[in-house]
């Protein structure tokens, strides 16, 4: 969803920058890259291939036609274009998530006026076996939630069960729904709300399933997941970002990729302490504390990446309270 911030904002985010956590360079292939293709200016979602490592399949949020990108985090390049063919004209991409069956899910679940449209959809194509431009036929499928229509940019694939779930957005706080065991075209697919959680533009399963990591604007945070349900929950190191829109885990699990909207975005990596590269999460503290530890302290509601975007808030109120009074002299 198309949601800008003010020049005083982007000011804000500037003399800011210093105060993000600290992120790591990588080597070779998942590192940190910028999309260098111009026809990708609103990245919104993004997902690590297993077919082919180094690569990140992403898409644009709307006024786009029914297309991925293949991205190659060693350049930066586009190394492929897909076509999906099959399915309408998509509303509003939000989301892209890899299953277990090898299929891209790809998310047409946002809804800019907050509940108008009673259904949306998901895509489901094979991810391709060689990377080239070209046009692949999609499964779309019509969703419900049960308890109504909602906007929603977050959309994620569970590694082990395959089962979809979807994080709505909402300021007062959205839900988590579980779709059906398995998804069909003959009928509606109902999703259920299964829990409570923030404000959310993406999500990712750790590769074992164990954890779910939700991000907004100015913050992440992780939650053990088992039996279809989420455990304990702690805050999670993330870089600040003009527009942040997706996360996903690198497909060894050693590293959380962070991405956001505009031209020519960056696509910042954030490494997992401890992590083996195996996609193992640790087991949840009694404390609430790290279901997977991350570079750097997450613990603690006022820390990492939530004390600087309470620290933007503040300054983007201090400019604008201060442009006001220069305009009124």
């Amino acid at each position: 969803m198309r949601s800008y911030l003010t020049v005083s904002g982007a000011a804000a985010l500037l003399l800011l920058a210093g105060a993000a956590p600290a992120v790591a360079a990588g080597d070779g292939a998942d590192r940190s890259f910028t999309i260098e293709d111009p026809r990708i200016t609103e990245s919104s979602g993004l997902a690590a291939s297993r077919a082919h490592p180094g690569i990140y399949w992403t898409h644009n949020d709307s006024d786009d036609g029914p297309y991925i990108y293949a991205v190659d985090s060693r350049t930066g390049k586009t190394v492929a274009t897909i076509t999906l063919r099959g399915v309408g004209q998509p509303r509003d991409v939000e989301a892209i998530s890899l299953g277990p069956d090898g299929n891209l899910y790809v998310g047409d679940i946002g809804d800019n006026l907050n509940g108008s449209w009673d259904h949306v959809w998901i895509y489901r194509l094979p991810e391709p076996k060689e990377l080239k431009d070209a046009t692949v036929r999609a499964t779309q499928f019509d969703v419900k939630y049960a308890d109504g229509p909602r906007n929603a940019e977050a959309l994620m694939v569970h590694p082990t069960t395959g089962r979809v779930y979807i994080a709505s957005k909402n300021e007062d706080g959205g839900g988590l729904y579980e779709g059906p065991a398995e998804l069909t075209t003959g009928a509606t697919n109902v999703f259920r709300r299964v829990g409570e959680v923030p404000w959310v533009t993406d999500g990712a399963f750790s590769p074992d399933g164990k954890e779910l990591v939700l991000r907004s604007y100015f913050s992440a945070r992780g939650y053990a997941f088992k039996g279809g349900r989420l455990g304990a929950d702690h805050a999670v190191q993330a870089p600040l970002q003009r527009q942040a829109e997706s996360v996903t885990y690198t497909a060894d699990g050693s590293a959380l990729m962070f991405g956001t909207e505009g031209e020519r975005s960056d696509v910042v990596r954030v490494d997992i302490a401890g992590g083996s590269g195996g996609g193992d999460s640790k087991s949840p503290s009694k404390d609430g504390g790290g279901a997977s530890s991350f570079a750097g302290d997450g613990s603690g509601a006022m820390k990492g990446s939530t004390l600087v975007g309470v620290l933007v808030l503040a300054a983007v109120g201090a400019l604008v309270f201060t442009n006001r009074r220069r305009n009124r002299g």
